[in-house]
Parts: C-alpha cells; structure tokens; sequence
C-alpha cells in the first residue's frame, strides 16, 4: 500500500542545504564554503589551503546518510566533506571546490565509496586537481560482505566501514604523515573491514511516496544504505538470529571478504540506518560481543555503537567487524574534534558564521591560450578537421547506437553522445587549436557541460587525463609518439576510474586494441599516418569482438547472454567510429598537402 511519509521539512528539494545550515549552526568547528547552496563543501573551520601543512583528508557521496559525512569533519578525522542532493554523487565541480579549499603542499586523500557515480565524479575531481597541481590519491571503500563476489567490476557496496576508514586516515594525517603513508593506511584499513545490514523497512525520500515492498513481518538482508534490493527476503526474527546470521555471513571462509580469522583482535561497529532505537542497537551489540567472542573465537577490542552512515529512515541496523592491530587500535584511539566520532567536540562558538571564500581554480587561462587563434599553424588545421570528422561520425551514429543500447542498456547511448558531438562542433569555434593540450582540455569542458550519465564523466576524465599527460611533456611541437603517450595515459585513467579493462565489454575493447597498434607501429618507425589508419582498424575489430564478451561491466552486465550476443557493445562502437574518422580525416589532410 503506497502511502505519503511525514516528514518534519519544509522544501523537499531543500533538505539537504537546511541540514547543512543546522550543522554548521550546531558545530562551531565546521564551516561551509561561499558558493552554497549549489557547493555543498562542509569543512574545518580552522582550515586554509595556504597554510595548511598536513595531508588534506576528503570523502563524501550523496545526502541521506547523516551523520556521514559532514558529521565526521574534525581535527582528526576528515578535512571536509562533499554532499550531493539526497542519494546522489556530488557534482565534480564541488568535488573540486573541496580540493582546492583545503588542499596544500602535503596533498590530499579522497575516500570514495564503491558506487559508480562516486568514483566517476571523484575520479574526474581527481584528474583535474591533478592537472592543476595539487597532489591526490585516491582509495576506494567496497565493504560490503551481504552478497556473492561479484561478476563484473561493480564490488562490493562502500557501508559503514567505511566510517572506521575515515577514522584512520584522519589520524594518521593529524600525525604529519606523507600522503603516501596516509593512503597506504587508509586502504590496509578499508581490506581489513566487512559489513552487513539488516532492514525492517524501506526508506523514503522527502517528499516522495513510499510503499512497503517487505509488508508485515518480513525483513530484509544485505541490502544497501540507498534502499536497494538486498541478498534476500525473509520472516523476521529474533535479533540473536540475525545477529549470528550477520556476523556468520561477515566471516565467512567462502567469500574470505575479510582476513579475519580464530583469534584475531577485531573491532565491532553496530549502526543504526535511520530510525531504529538505541535500545535495538544496544540489545544488537550485547548479543554480538559474545557470539565473536564463544563461537568465532576473536578477541573485540572496541565496540561503538550508534548512528554513523544512515539510510534516512530506515528501520534496521547494520553490523561491522574490523581487523584490528595495535596501529588499527592506536588510530581509531587518536583523538578527534569530528562531532559525530563517539567522543566530545570542544570549541567556542563564534559570534557569525561567515561563509569561507569558494577559492579560484589553479588553472589559469590568457587569451592567447582560451581562444582559437587568428591563423592555424599546420598542427591546429589537421586537429580542426579530425575533430570536426570525429564528432560528425558519433552525430550520424546515434540512431544505430541508441538501438544497440536498447536491447544492452537504457536506449540513450546515441543521443547522449550526440550531445556531446553537437557541443563540441559548436564549441570548436572558439578552441585554442594550436595548443593541442588545452584543446583536449576544452573538449572535456564541452562534454561536461552537456552529456550526462557516465558516458559524459568517462569521456571528460579521457580527456583530462591526455590533458595532463601532454602538459607533462612540455614540447612546443607535439609528436605523434606525444600522442601515443596521452591516448595511452587516457585509457589508463578511465581503467582506474571506471574499473573496467579490456574484455570487460565497454568503450575501452575499442581504445584498448587501438593504442597498442598505434605506438607499436610507431616504435618501429612507421609512417605516422599510417600508423593512425590501421589503429583505427583495431578499434573498430576490438568494437566489433564485443558481441562475442560477457559483461562485466555497466548496465549491460545485468543483461543475458544471448542479447548480448545479439549486438555489439554500443560505447565501443562510438569510440571506434570517431577514432576511425579521426584517422581517415588525418589521412586526406596530408594527401591534400
């Protein structure tokens, strides 16, 4: 039975910078930065990136699941916090106003959760800081123990262990550790975690109407903090049967998600999703100290309890089991001024709150450079017409290729790259053409404005990531082998962004095949052009071979094997017909010279 929730709000749409306002209001030690309500950056009051002089710690995702994160931004814990609309990942741009606020020499560690949105968005923040100057790593929280090892490269959910991560980088940084060491920490910690949740109810988001998928007396199993389906549906029992079943699933030998084994010290995090009481959680904790303790076999060092990453209303819990060590032990002891950490924040309140300045982008552009030049050198005419070429192929593919995604995805490959295509034949009036790097650079800008999903991230992270390999080579003239080096830093971007590799079926079993003829031939000294033509040959086979892979990745790794036989992989297609128009168009150019 669908029913309208009640909720104590005012805008529906406004959730998210009114509890930003509270927060700020209620914790003297946070600040958000100017440019609010569209950047929604909460961060340490006492924090400035020109004189801070420890490694910056950042994490974030989408709102609904306070007191994560903001409520963990503090002196010992993080450094700021980036909050989307409510389940959404942050847009990349306040990604990158947190970087740039906080960030100084020492550098800063992003902590994402494994969802795509967020290690897309984050990945592209990266990129770009990057390319600015300031120094980033990057570990990804995929805790979740609820469901079989995955088939594809979606992983395993980022929960509330995540929280326990947070923590340890935090402390680490307040050491004065270098970002190398901070990172390293962070991610031995984020191996060393497992979690499972347990529902009574689903969520509902404000303003919506929600329906009670489980009814009476049924709950749910492993399901997510966003109120995704979970393992398994079933009667609802005492909570010494879901504990037990919890914390069997968590150390399971099968799926071996954590190293955690008979006499292990570990820590236990018992976590509310929402509106279950502290007397459920308590009765959880009690019963889970001794069953780790008599039928696991593992000494529990801590245990905290209370609510740390929520799923806005949602009746139920969630269980954490943590490896622990005395450098674990240590870290998670450290003190902390994070509010919502289970110890005592300090500080006087100040008489205002004044919104800290949104700080400028590194990236400083003069005329010269921003704008396409009076007269293109010989380099900027063959860029011009291998873009326009590029972009024209994906413009007169897009009924074809929102037919393949159809039967593979959700049906707007084409017109989402068609998009992009129409923004870049239009901004191309304006590319600085005889600057190749920051051509590349305007490129993304164009896609980010207009195409959505994450084919728009993935494309924009591509050519950030060439942006910055090209600036790294300095040259005045760039060579085909410059070239090579970008595309080939390109696709290594997206792998590590997007997790996908060759035979995964996505975009990059076109690039992929494509980059490795291309500096093959050039290595052996062959014609440039050449080169580029048969690479574009390879794309358009390794295009093609998709048919023939399993996904494992996207939208398509949910669909069965005999449609996907049926048609190529519509994001490989798309790569393979601008890099072969690129190629062709290149080809004419130097004939016509």
């Amino acid at each position: 039975m669908a029913f309208q929730c009640k909720k104590l709000i005012n805008d529906p749409n406004d959730v998210v910078i009114e509890f930003i306002e509270g927060l700020v209001e209620t914790y003297p030690g946070l600040q958000y930065l100017d440019g609010f309500p569209e950047v929604k950056v909460v961060l340490r009051a006492d924090v400035s990136s020109a004189t801070y002089d420890k490694v910056a710690v950042i994490s974030g995702g989408g709102s609904g699941h306070e007191p994560a994160h903001a409520g963990f931004v503090g002196e010992g814990m993080l450094t700021a916090a980036i909050c989307g609309d409510v389940f959404a990942s942050p847009p990349v741009d306040s990604i990158l106003a947190g970087i740039r606020a906080v960030t100084g020499p020492m550098g800063c560690l992003l902590i994402v959760k494994n969802y795509t949105g967020d290690r897309l968005n984050f990945g592209l923040a990266a990129e770009q800081a990057k390319s600015e100057g300031y120094r980033v790593e990057m570990v990804i929280v995929g805790d979740d123990c609820a469901l079989p090892p995955p088939r594809g490269i979606a992983g395993r959910r980022g929960l509330a262990g995540t929280i326990l991560v947070h923590k340890v980088a935090g402390a680490a940084a307040s050491c004065g550790l270098s970002l190398g060491e901070v990172a390293a920490e962070a991610q031995r910690a984020s191996e060393m975690v497992g979690t499972m949740g347990v529902a009574l109810s689903v969520c509902t988001l404000p303003g919506q109407v929600t329906s009670d998928r489980l009814g009476p007396g049924k709950m749910e199993l492993g399901l997510g903090i966003h109120g995704e389906p979970g393992a398994a549906v079933a009667d609802l029992q005492s909570v010494d049967v879901v504990v037990s079943h919890v914390l069997n699933q968590i150390l399971s030998q099968e799926t071996n998600y954590v190293p955690i084994r008979r006499g292990s010290r570990v820590v236990l995090m018992i976590n509310g999703l929402g509106a279950t009481p502290l007397m459920e959680l308590m009765i959880a904790a009690g019963k889970a100290v001794p069953k780790l303790q008599l039928e696991h076999g593992l000494a529990v060092d801590r245990v905290y309890t209370g609510s740390f990453m929520t799923s806005l209303d949602m009746a139920g819990f969630s269980i954490t089991v943590m490896k622990a060590d005395e450098a674990i032990l240590d870290r998670l002891d450290a003190p902390t001024k994070a509010p919502n950490w289970p110890v005592g924040a300090d500080g006087n309140r100040p008489p205002a709150k004044i919104p800290v300045p949104l700080p400028p982008s590194r990236t400083t552009k003069n005329d010269e450079t921003s704008n396409r030049p009076t007269q293109l050198n010989p380099q900027g005419n063959i860029l011009e017409v291998a873009i326009e070429a590029a972009a024209t192929a994906v413009i007169n593919l897009r009924d074809s290729l929102n037919d393949w995604d159809s039967k593979v995805g959700d049906g707007d490959c084409g017109s989402t790259m068609f998009r992009g295509a129409s923004a870049i034949l239009e901004d191309i009036k304006s590319y600085p053409l005889n600057d190749p790097a920051e051509t590349l650079n305007e490129i993304g800008s164009s896609i980010r404005r207009v195409m959505g999903g994450t084919s728009g991230i993935i494309y924009d992270i591509f050519c950030k990531a060439a942006y910055a390999q090209l600036k790294a080579d300095s040259h005045s003239v760039i060579t085909p082998l410059h070239w090579s080096g970008a595309f080939e830093a390109a696709i290594a971007a997206v792998s590590k962004y997007g997790g996908a590799s060759a035979g995964y079926r996505t975009l990059l079993d076109a690039l992929i095949p494509a980059s490795s003829v291309l500096k093959e031939k050039l290595t052996a000294g062959d014609d440039p052009v050449e080169a580029f033509v048969f690479s574009a040959e390879a794309a358009v086979a390794g295009a093609e071979s998709t048919k023939h892979m399993l996904a494992l990745a996207g939208r398509s790794s949910y669909v069965s094997t005999d449609i996907l036989a049926s048609v190529p992989d519509p994001g490989a297609m798309a790569a393979a017909s601008w890099y072969r128009a690129a190629a062709l168009a290149v080809k004419d150019k130097h004939r016509a010279l």
